[in-house]
């Protein structure tokens, strides 16, 4: 029996409810009982966001007595700046070219 797909850094991302979860996480260590309060949706909806960040390894778990409390693990978004940065060639070219048409428009 194979184990169930894991999600990506890119996947996990994808989702702007995921995006916010991991802003929150970002700083401080938190249950899922304050997860859920900010936002509109079931605690299962938040737990199945949590589920997919934990499989893509931008949030950790650790169980406290009776709760299991979540932070941001951010080691995982170097892979995305990573891949972000070799597009910065071409931001980089648009605005230069910007730049000379701007400064040399007469």
């Amino acid at each position: 029996m194979s184990a169930a797909p894991k999600h990506d850094v890119f996947q996990a991302i994808a989702d702007p409810t995921r995006r916010q979860l991991l802003r929150l996480l970002a700083d401080q260590e938190l249950p899922i009982t304050v997860i859920s309060s900010h936002f509109p949706m079931s605690r299962t909806a938040v737990s199945k966001h949590l589920r997919i960040l934990s499989e893509a390894e931008l949030i950790r778990g650790r169980k406290v007595g009776r709760e299991k409390l979540y932070r941001l693990h951010p080691e995982p978004l170097m892979e995305l700046k990573q891949w972000l940065s070799f597009y910065e060639q071409f931001w980089d070219n648009k605005l230069a070219m910007l730049k000379y048409y701007v400064e040399n428009k007469d």
